[in-house]
């Protein structure tokens, strides 16, 4: 075995040597992002609210707020990646915010929002991505909390600073599978959200 100072240029299935830094060390680091190589890949997207949704109250079937939904027979595994989360106004009532999922029996989950490559300009994938959903056909349950939300000026903090929270792969949507945003308390239009997966093959 021998390994070689500096980056190296591979193309898909190309054989190379092993990266070393300056001091003849093994470089087993991502270089320049862990999410590059998939991103390279086309293999990464996101969505996000485009505006300001309304929130429900927990499971309450007639939900609102940010979804990705894996449809089935899709042939892929969603790997959730990262969530985002930020009040846009005054937060109208005092709520947690926190990730739950579910199992849908079949595709219904619409395509209100176009998710985007994270390869600006790379083809579509194959999750779905909603603003609103009738959970009835799989109850989800809430599986991550995050922070809490008080009813106070915008500028006060936690209230009013996004919070981007690296999930780094926690959460994996198998077909007919989705991870929806989740709200103690039911709220009018202050909140976007926004969520970034990879789609590997089953």
């Amino acid at each position: 075995m021998y390994g070689k100072v500096g980056k190296q240029y591979l193309a898909n299935g190309a054989m190379g040597p092993f990266r070393l830094n300056t001091e003849g060390a093994l470089v087993v680091s991502n270089y320049a992002g862990k999410y590059k190589e998939a991103v390279l890949q086309g293999r990464c997207y996101v969505v996000a609210n485009q505006a300001a949704v309304a929130l429900t109250a927990a499971m309450a079937t007639t939900w609102t707020g940010l979804v990705v939904s894996n449809p089935v027979g899709s042939g892929i595994n969603v790997v959730i990646l990262r969530f985002g989360y930020a009040n846009t106004v005054l937060v109208p009532t005092a709520t947690v915010i926190g990730l739950m999922t579910g199992v849908t029996p079949t595709a219904a989950i619409d395509a209100a929002l176009t998710p985007r490559n994270c390869m600006v300009g790379g083809v579509a994938g194959l999750a779905r991505a909603d603003n609103t959903h009738d959970l009835t056909g799989g109850v989800p349950v809430l599986d991550r909390v995050f922070s809490t939300a008080g009813t106070v000026a915008l500028t006060s903090s936690p209230n009013g600073v996004p919070q981007d929270i690296d999930l780094d792969g926690s959460i994996i949507l198998p077909p007919g599978a989705y991870c929806a945003t989740y709200s103690f308390a039911a709220n009018t239009a202050a909140w976007i959200f926004s969520f970034m997966w990879e789609e590997v093959p089953v």
